[in-house]
């Protein structure tokens, strides 16, 4: 695809700005909290102007070069990664950079990934790889082993009992053997599932985030689950007092809050990338209330985590149910999604340079069904926005910074601005909109 990146940024440069960025990366650690409807932290600044701070990404703009062999750490990539594919030729390569994917997190044994670097895409395997650019460790080890330094069998779920004794818990003690295992100097990623989100104590889950792994993931199908609106689950959204409805259950907000989660639960000290982890079909098996993401619930799902800093993305490929059953979702069953997808893709990779420069919270307030995250990138101001109610609605914009003109990215339209104001519509629970602010609106940064 033609990259349009010129079009899309816009802007000049600020002198000061790269002075402002440099000390940002070295902001005091955030101390947790309760996850907000926006993409804020309770982070002290390390610089502030009447009340707006700059914050840099999760793990600072050159966290990827710390690591042997790792991603590139260039401010135009953006990790957009498919989960547990295989690549066995050309064709199948061809296939996922077609729609704008350039990482694979875990794959088959027998992918090659002598290919996968050789294409220019990269590969974070369960096992060493003198081709990889990372390791992954055990997949949703909070839900199968549970948080405890039980001894481990060495098996997984479906191969015998796991600890020692085999009621006892051993989520810590896997991982922990994982990274013994680990490629020294690599880049460790680890998924987790319900345990960290829903099920455990803030206290257990800390320590899977407390020197275990580099980047994490939490995997929560909001839009497809038949459980997760359940009181035990999804209820965590209102204290566990009772069943989310519908409306406030399958909603694209809510992986922004998966990030919000995932986020407070770092003890004090840096905050690791966190990437989100969006279905891409039917992740499970045919039951009531087992549904298929449609197109654009995977890209108001993708846009709510980028608001709430989500330094990557990664798409469940697998369908354990519906009519196409297929761990290749993207390449086999779809039809429906794949345009769409190949779209956020590009639009993702056009952005990656604000995606991966500082937020400037506090800047921009929203009224209305919104939740709203302003991001400084060469001189230049953009608010991105995605509705956080099922029906959507009007929100009004105030921006802190100034500016005149608001351009609405990849929509062909401009919203005026007027005394620091401009409102827009949001259709429904799916509506994202992207601002980059024109006529000033830096606050001096």
């Amino acid at each position: 695809m033609k990259p349009r990146t010129a079009g899309i940024l816009g802007g000049t440069v600020v002198a000061s700005l790269a002075i402002a960025v440099a000390a940002a990366s070295g902001v005091p650690p955030f101390a947790g909290g309760a996850p907000s409807t926006t993409a804020s932290s309770t982070a002290p600044p390390t610089a502030s102007y009447e009340g707006v701070v700059i914050r840099p990404v999760d793990g600072g703009p050159d966290f990827y070069a710390k690591f042997k062999d790792g991603l590139p750490s260039d401010p135009s990539f953006f990790p957009i990664a498919v989960w547990f594919e295989s690549v066995l030729d050309k064709g199948n390569v061809t296939l996922d950079t077609g729609i704008g994917l350039n990482t694979y997190v875990e794959l088959t044994a027998n992918s090659d990934l002598h290919l996968v670097q050789a294409s220019g895409m990269y590969a974070i395997p369960t096992f060493p790889s003198e081709y990889a650019s990372g390791f992954a460790l055990s997949d949703e080890v909070d839900m199968w082993a549970g948080p405890g330094n039980a001894p481990w069998t060495g098996k997984y779920p479906g191969e015998g009992p796991l600890c020692v004794p085999e009621e006892s818990k051993c989520g810590y003690t896997v991982q922990k053997e994982r990274r013994a295992v680990a490629p020294q100097g690599a880049m460790l990623y680890a998924n987790y599932g319900k345990g960290v989100a829903f099920w455990l104590s803030d206290e257990e889950s800390q320590v899977f985030f407390t020197g275990v792994q580099d980047v994490v993931s939490a995997d929560t199908y909001w839009f497809t689950d038949p459980n997760i609106c359940a009181k035990g689950e999804g209820g965590a959204l209102n204290g566990y007092t009772r069943d989310l409805t519908e409306d406030e259950c399958r909603l694209a907000a809510n992986y922004g809050w998966t990030i919000d989660r995932v986020r407070k639960l770092h003890a004090p000290g840096p905050i690791s990338p966190v990437w989100a982890f969006v279905e891409a079909g039917h992740p499970f098996k045919d039951s009531p209330g087992a549904t298929t993401i449609t197109a654009p619930e995977i890209r108001a799902a993708v846009w709510s985590s980028l608001i709430h800093g989500a330094r990557g993305v990664i798409y469940f490929n697998h369908n354990f149910g519906s009519e196409c059953i297929s761990q290749h979702v993207l390449r086999d069953c779809g039809a429906n999604v794949r345009p769409t997808v190949g779209a956020l893709n590009q639009q993702i990779t056009e952005l990656a340079p604000v995606l991966n420069a500082p937020f400037l919270d506090g800047a921009t307030t929203a009224t209305g069904p919104v939740d709203v995250a302003t991001k400084l990138h060469d001189g230049t101001t953009y608010v991105f926005a995605g509705a956080n109610k099922k029906t959507g609605g009007k929100a009004a914009f105030h921006l802190r910074c100034g500016g005149s003109s608001a351009v609405v990215i990849d929509e062909n339209r401009t919203i005026p601005i007027t005394d620091g104001t401009f409102t827009d519509a949001f259709a429904d629970g799916n509506a994202v909109h992207l601002y980059r602010i024109e006529g000033g609106g830096s606050c001096g940064f």
